[in-house]
């Protein structure tokens, strides 16, 4: 038994953030009813090189059953509401106004199911100045600032994954279950609202709380970390990238003794706290340069392995797919098994977790005849 069997989940969802938390719910053992337009969720169509299948799709919709509807249609919105009767999670991600319009807001959802627990994600809440607005992530990442602390002195960059998505996906799982926690002992449901916008400010909070009482604005270093030095990457020899840190005094001492030979950069006042560090890290960075040029990138992570010193390569994607930590799993899709990355979640000894990715429509038919009136 899963930990969820026995819940049963509807979104009506597209893309990214609220496909998350759906499919960790799946993986959790929900059931879960994907509802889609005739044309899919939009993203099915973000690419086709997953044997065909969309890559974004493959990744967050696995487990789930396709149903396809036309919710402005009165039968199929009837079907949708009779399986929200029955259902104990409502995720729903589309525009600004929608739900009321089609009568799906949580007072009209709790007169047929006041047990429902409804988890609404948008991008910038349902109130204020900017709840209309479209919001995806690359918008959300700059508009939160998280933009402008990212990249290089040369310029501002997106973070390489869609991150407020996911973070928003993370966020929407952990309060659903949070809410099914208190639905145990209420038993009552609640609507649950959270936005992507409001998820990345709070992640944002380091740097704004240095920038709101301690007037420090957060500079873009590249591969460095903005608060702690010598905490980035640097080049061996051979022209390969090795990432390390540097957390603490005694960690700075052995790293001075044992790897930069020079045991006088220990009390050099320059280097002999964090934030002198990180005042001037430019002169550190070419101590620490030229030290890393002696090495081939083999000789440095052995060094730094013997000395317990915390290190990471610069791996490519090539790199990252023949990890010998990267835990996979085969996952049945429309167009045939792929191996994709298993769950980050592991319980037990149990094997990871593969779930199929269906097809759209795959299962209107079945869901017609099951919540049919």
């Amino acid at each position: 038994m899963k930990d969820l069997d026995g819940i049963l989940v509807v979104a009506l969802e597209q893309a990214v953030a609220a496909p998350y938390a759906s499919n960790l719910l799946a993986e959790a053992g929900a059931r879960v009813i994907k509802i889609e337009r005739e044309e899919g969720d939009f993203a099915r169509n973000y690419d086709h090189l997953v044997k065909g299948e969309s890559a974004y799709f493959v990744w967050l919709n696995r487990g789930k059953e396709s149903v396809v509807l036309d919710v402005k249609d009165p039968a199929d919105r009837m079907l949708l509401f009779s399986m929200l009767r029955k259902a104990d999670v409502f995720i729903q991600n589309l525009r600004f106004g929608a739900v009321e319009s089609l009568g799906l807001d949580y007072a009209s959802l709790q007169e047929i199911n006041p047990r429902i627990i409804m988890c609404s994600i948008s991008g910038y809440g349902e109130s204020g100045p900017y709840a209309s607005m479209k919001a995806y992530d690359l918008l959300v990442q700059a508009e939160t600032g998280l933009s402008s602390i990212t990249g290089t002195a040369e310029g501002p960059a997106r973070v390489g994954v869609s991150v407020c998505d996911i973070s928003t996906g993370m966020t929407a799982y952990a309060a659903i279950l949070r809410s099914l926690i208190r639905r145990s002992r209420t038993h009552k449901g609640e609507h649950i609202r959270l936005s992507l916008f409001d998820v990345m400010v709070d992640w944002m909070n380091v740097p704004l709380l240095q920038k709101a009482y301690g007037s420090v604005q957060t500079k873009r270093v590249g591969m460095n970390h903005a608060s702690i030095a010598p905490y980035g990457m640097y080049y061996t020899g051979d022209g390969k990238g090795v990432v390390f840190s540097i957390q603490n005094e005694r960690e700075w001492k052995v790293f001075c003794c044992e790897i930069l030979k020079d045991e006088s950069m220990v009390d050099d006042s320059r280097f002999n706290s964090v934030g002198n560090r990180v005042a001037n890290r430019p002169a550190l960075d070419e101590v620490i340069n030229q030290v890393f040029a002696r090495y081939q990138q083999s000789e440095l992570l052995a060094l730094l392995e013997q000395h317990n010193i915390a290190y990471g390569r610069l791996n490519t994607l090539d790199n990252v797919l023949a990890h010998p930590q990267r835990r996979k799993v085969t996952v049945a899709t429309p167009a045939g098994p792929i191996e994709l990355t298993a769950s980050g979640v592991m319980t037990d000894d149990q094997p990871p977790i593969s779930l199929p990715v269906p097809a759209l429509g795959q299962h209107t038919e079945s869901i017609r005849d099951e919540f049919g009136e």
